[in-house]
């Protein structure tokens, strides 16, 4: 919710319908991800992309792997650190 701007109303709206841990999430990803496809096109149809930009979005590309990674380490250093502190 904090990442983006229509989080909050879109969890406003959400929360009292009382769905699953896994409705809600899946609806919340559906959401946002129907909604970026909708906004790709007029986007494209404004600026296309040139060679550059192609270029630079390919070597980007290459940093989601090790963002992946630092993410999955942060998950268990945070899981390990609850469980450790919880068996205290």
């Amino acid at each position: 919710m904090v990442a983006h701007s229509g989080g909050p109303p879109l969890a406003m709206y959400l929360l009292p319908l009382g769905l699953s841990k896994q409705a809600y999430g899946g609806t919340t990803s559906l959401f946002f991800t129907v909604g970026n496809i909708i906004k790709a096109a007029p986007w494209l149809a404004l600026a296309r992309p040139t060679a550059t930009v192609w270029t630079l979005m390919a070597i980007c590309l290459l940093a989601v792997p090790s963002g992946y990674g630092l993410l999955v380490l942060t998950a268990v250093k945070l899981l390990w650190d609850g469980v450790s502190g919880y068996l205290r």
